[in-house]
């Protein structure tokens, strides 16, 4: 059995485990979802009116009882009816994944085109002053939590520029690309000056220890030009511990970047979650986690097949 059989193979046990651990653990959140959902107005019911809400949505049974009907319903493609939304699940996840999606895309891309030449850039130049600079930044960037660059960039452009970046609306990309780019790309500068500044030390790492390997030198001993023993020779081997960073936080990116969604109020997965979870939804929190951990999946799954294509000498599942 390949590679990719076997991973596929263990989805379905992975997503499993999953669903029982975000199934219970949302149920040990104080509170209950009648109050979560009614607020005051839940205290004005009497008890047949509240006995009544919770058959409707299932809670009234035990925590096994309900986890076995909401997982045969999953089995279906059905992941439940939304609380707050009074709508299904997967459509309400659906309606926010494009701008989760877009803004993880686009703080990749920023974090990839800055970080990599930058890191390339030090390792070439060790130890004088340019390498230095770079490793400041880099340095600087891992410190900076995220929502103070956002706050920063906020108070700039509202500051010095009199504008404030657009705040929670978002125009698909298939409908005007431009006003797409131009809405998420401060919340995508946001999240990838810190991305940035870990691919650049990744990079600049690996690409020290690649110049230092025996075919490098024996490429320029054959009067490679310099850029082609770079880019061409050492920067494909050097870019699999990038691979492994970024298909890492970009799983952790389609999970939702709650911070930033939330100081941009951006309608993404971020806060659908925290929403859910405040309001005590557990169908929409029981099938966004297990959609974003399916796309976890996936995106690892990938992240492996990519060092085969970059380095020939890595075989995945076989001799």
């Amino acid at each position: 059995m390949n590679y990719v059989a076997q991973r596929l193979l263990t989805f379905p046990l992975i997503l499993l485990g999953v669903s029982v651990l975000v199934f219970v653990s949302i149920r040990l959140i104080p509170g209950d979802a009648i109050t979560a959902m009614l607020g005051t107005e839940a205290g004005m019911m009497t008890p047949d009116q509240r006995a009544a809400l919770a058959a409707y949505f299932g809670i009234d049974q035990p925590i096994w009882s309900q986890y076995l009907r909401w997982f045969l319903g999953l089995l279906h493609g059905d992941l439940g009816i939304s609380s707050i939304y009074a709508k299904p699940v997967l459509m309400v996840i659906l309606e926010r994944f494009p701008l989760t999606l877009q803004l993880s895309l686009m703080s990749m891309v920023i974090a990839l085109g800055v970080g990599v030449p930058l890191g390339v850039l030090a390792a070439t130049r060790n130890e004088r002053p340019s390498d230095l600079v770079v490793r400041v930044l880099a340095m600087l960037g891992q410190s900076t939590p995220s929502f103070v660059i956002g706050v920063l960039i906020i108070y700039v452009l509202s500051v010095f520029f009199g504008m404030v970046p657009a705040m929670g609306t978002f125009t698909a990309f298939t409908v005007d690309p431009m006003a797409s780019i131009a809405q998420l790309f401060f919340p995508a500068v946001t999240l990838g000056f810190a991305f940035a500044a870990s691919v650049t030390r990744i990079s600049r790492s690996s690409m020290l220890d690649v110049l230092s390997d025996d075919y490098i030198r024996t490429a320029r001993s054959k009067g490679t030009s310099p850029m082609s023993v770079i880019w061409h020779h050492a920067l494909p081997n050097a870019l699999i511990p990038v691979v492994t960073l970024s298909g890492v936080e970009f799983g952790y990116l389609l999970g939702g970047a709650v911070i930033v969604e939330q100081i941009f109020a951006l309608p993404g997965l971020g806060r659908l979650v925290l929403d859910a979870i405040t309001q005590r939804d557990y169908a929409l929190v029981q099938g966004t986690v297990l959609f974003v951990a399916f796309n976890f999946l996936v995106v690892n799954l990938l992240v492996d097949l990519t060092y085969v294509a970059l380095d020939p000498r890595i075989r995945l599942g076989g001799r």
